[in-house]
């Protein structure tokens, strides 16, 4: 069976409304791709995101190095897909996302997982890049699409 890897934005919804969709898809593992895992969104901050999981009985990861560096996400916020794809091939090309794109990967084959990030749209965020360069042949599942 093909590895299948969730992905949720936390655009638009609730801590709460997040969780049930994560626990709605079966999934047991966040794993946060931010670089920073800041939010004025409240309920999405690291330490208050993982809590709140925890309390849901969901596992929650931090791979910092799989995260978008200060460019990429500038190039977002201005809509330039291109400049975004750019920054963001540089930054997988580090050895620590290598590893850390390794371990998201594992923790995936281990138990059912979703990659979190800010965008609903996927196709607007980094994760869809992540995948696309890393994850061979999975199936991927966007939780909000």
């Amino acid at each position: 069976m093909a590895l299948r890897i969730f992905t949720i934005g936390y655009e638009g919804t609730t801590q709460d409304g997040l969780i049930a969709a994560l626990q709605a898809a079966g999934v047991e593992r966040l794993i946060d791709v931010r670089a920073v895992p800041l939010s004025r969104k409240p309920g999405f901050s690291k330490n208050v995101l993982a809590a709140g999981l925890r309390a849901a009985g969901i596992d929650y990861v931090h791979l910092k190095a799989l995260g978008t560096p200060p460019e990429g996400r500038e190039a977002a916020r201005k809509g330039d897909r291109g400049g975004l794809e750019t920054s963001y091939a540089g930054q997988l090309a580090l050895p620590e996302a290598m590893v850390q794109a390794e371990q998201m990967l594992d923790m995936a084959r281990d138990k059912p997982s979703a990659l979190l990030c800010f965008e609903r749209d996927p196709h607007r965020c980094h994760r869809s890049l992540l995948l696309d360069a890393v994850a061979n042949g999975a199936e991927v599942v966007d939780l909000f699409p």
